[in-house]
């Protein structure tokens, strides 16, 4: 049988952080947690991200995942808001690499894609599909936990069909893929 393993999926944002957290037994999948990192009281964007990483670091430390998947950026024409959203993205991942835990990004086409069998699913479809996959009783008002969730059940589809997105083991690796992100 195979062993154990929780992945803990994130889909970053600077207003409100999705999260997800699944168990994998055998070929089992049980969600564990999901929820949202609601950063709208902090004014300061620097607060914000101190606080993604110590919420994200909160988690990892309650939940022990084995794996992380995270939600890359996506092009989008505010330049502001893109730059925003990667650095809250870079703190979640700086978390997970404080921790040691491998993570793997996804581009949000690759997730709805696993997740619904459409690249162009709506998040409303990403969450029905979910509450019928893990037997969600209720989903939330925002969508941002379902979306942090999807990350998790994409990497875990993804890793059996051995599709795996882009993955860093530590600081090392990370650095040596991206050499023009580190100054």
């Amino acid at each position: 049988m195979a062993k154990e393993r929780i992945i803990l999926g994130i889909d970053p944002g600077t207003t409100v952080m999705g999260y997800g957290i699944i168990k994998i037994e055998g070929n089992k999948m049980t969600l564990l947690s999901f929820g949202e990192i609601v950063l709208t009281k902090y004014d300061n964007h620097a607060m914000k991200l101190k606080k993604i990483f110590e919420r994200t670091l909160g988690i990892i430390d309650e939940y022990h995942p084995d794996e992380l998947a995270i939600e890359a950026p996506f092009f989008g024409k505010n330049v502001q808001s893109m730059l925003k959203l990667g650095r809250a993205q870079g703190v979640a991942m700086a978390a997970g690499l404080y921790r040691d835990i491998p993570i793997t990004e996804y581009l949000p086409k690759k997730i709805k894609q696993a997740v619904t069998g459409s690249g162009n699913a709506s998040k409303e479809q990403v969450a029905a599909m979910l509450q019928t996959l893990l037997k969600i009783k209720t989903l939330p008002k925002r969508l941002d936990a379902t979306d942090g969730l999807a990350a998790a059940v994409c990497h875990y589809f993804q890793g059996d069909l051995g599709e795996k997105g882009e993955s860093y083991t530590g600081w090392k690796a990370f650095a040596a893929k991206n050499p023009k992100r580190i100054k």
